[in-house]
């Protein structure tokens, strides 16, 4: 018995299926998780000593791959002062100059210690603010596992098939509107219902929760146009994206400024991080210095400041075409073995994440067409590509990323092991 397979027996005793979260059991690909020892770099190892290609990375945060040097030693510097204060450091300033200076939209920022709690805590600052009840999410959006957010959420609970979730009341939802990704037409009819009750939209702006699905042209610009007709706030969760494509976001991508902004993962370079932020005006109501309370005692931890101040310096002087240009190359080959093989696939790609659907669609834009993906497929692939020692995400509705920490030589391997995947 392998010491995976030990440790998975042993935690099926102690934690809820074996797992801290839920789609790491791998049960929608019908095998089990593999426990991991340590990272390095573009590469994972197991309790084994099976060594993966990971394009995981911890699903997102990893852009400079494991253990990065830098990141390493400004976490070991910060922990050896302590570990935690529950009072202001100087690091947790410097990350919040840092952001601000990135993302111009975001003027003031408050840290917390996750995306759920960064998107939570940024729709209660928009009800504050707009003294309204309603919020708008769209159909395979996820934003955490906030009670009135999991009305149609994707990622871990379309996986899984749970319809929503039990354990939250039909009141806490009630207040939650839902449109298609994409349909602008449909969000508008939404606001002509019950726009003046709208608080607010929130949206990830490139969609990374139902697989990697761009937005059509003219869909953001839309959504900014009419939340500011109707009086609402625009949020932009930018938890997967924020730094990962541009150092500036999203928004810097196509131009758009929200009220706004969700961020985690990259900004904590691989440790527990959140943070929101957006205009003056509107981050001032927020406790203290307004009426709209939110707290947490670990927020501005000073371990996790270092590592995301040390990211975020990397990755200001770092070519993200480059990056952009290796995943290009890794995807179309992707393409071109499935494309030979007659294995109908659609690939979503934007700079260094890409999605592989196994559908008959030629293009997927919402959650509706992601869902003819064929997860059996996708399962009998997943499990190929770890036998190749290849990692990737155990759900067909996530993302695969690449990282600056990922050669020529880990990207030859990937696309060996896809043409040797054998479809019956």
């Amino acid at each position: 018995m392998s010491r995976s397979i030990d440790l998975y027996n042993r935690a099926l005793n102690v934690i809820p299926g074996g797992v801290n979260s839920p789609v790491r059991a791998c049960k929608s690909v019908g095998t089990r998780p593999i426990f991991i020892k340590k990272g390095k770099g573009s590469k994972i190892y197991s309790v084994d000593g099976e060594e993966f290609i990971d394009l995981v990375l911890s699903w997102g945060p990893l852009i400079l791959g494991h253990a990065h040097p830098e990141v390493v030693e400004s976490a070991k510097n910060a922990i050896e002062s302590g570990s935690s204060f529950g009072a202001p450091c100087e690091a947790e300033v410097i990350l919040a100059e840092m952001i601000c200076e990135a993302i111009p939209s975001i003027e003031k920022v408050r840290m917390v210690n996750s995306g759920t709690e960064a998107t939570m805590s940024a729709i209660r600052l928009a009800r504050g603010f707009t003294k309204r009840k309603k919020i708008v999410k769209f159909n395979g959006c996820y934003h955490g596992h906030v009670d009135h957010l999991l009305a149609k959420a994707g990622s871990g609970v379309a996986t899984l098939s749970i319809p929503g979730t039990p354990g939250v009341p039909e009141d806490i939802v009630k207040n939650t509107l839902i449109a298609e990704y994409n349909d602008l037409d449909g969000v508008k009819n939404l606001f002509k219902q019950q726009g003046e009750d709208i608080a607010c939209v929130i949206v990830e702006p490139i969609a990374g929760n139902m697989g990697l699905i761009p937005p059509e042209d003219g869909f953001l610009n839309g959504l900014r146009k009419l939340t500011q007709e109707y009086g609402s706030l625009l949020i932009f969760d930018e938890v997967i994206t924020g730094f990962r494509f541009t150092y500036g976001g999203v928004q810097d991508i196509f131009k758009i400024k929200p009220d706004l902004t969700c961020l985690g993962k990259i900004i904590g370079g691989g440790f527990p991080v959140g943070a929101f932020g957006g205009a003056r005006e509107i981050m001032e109501h927020l406790a203290p210095e307004g009426d709209v309370y939110q707290a947490g005692t670990l927020s501005g931890n000073p371990v996790a400041m270092a590592a995301g101040i040390a990211t975020l310096g990397v990755l200001k002087n770092s070519d993200y075409s480059e990056l952009e240009s290796y995943t290009r190359n890794l995807v179309d080959a992707i393409k071109s073995s499935f494309t030979k093989r007659s294995i109908p696939t659609t690939i979503n790609h934007i700079g260094s994440a890409f999605t592989i659907f196994f559908t008959e669609k030629e293009r997927v834009t919402n959650f509706k067409e992601a869902a003819t993906t064929d997860v059996n497929t996708f399962s009998k692939f997943f499990i190929h590509m770890r036998n190749s020692n290849v990692f990737i995400p155990p759900s067909n509705f996530e993302c695969m990323f690449t990282s600056l920490a990922h050669d020529i030589v880990d990207l030859e391997k990937i696309a060996e092991a896809v043409q040797k995947f054998d479809i019956k």
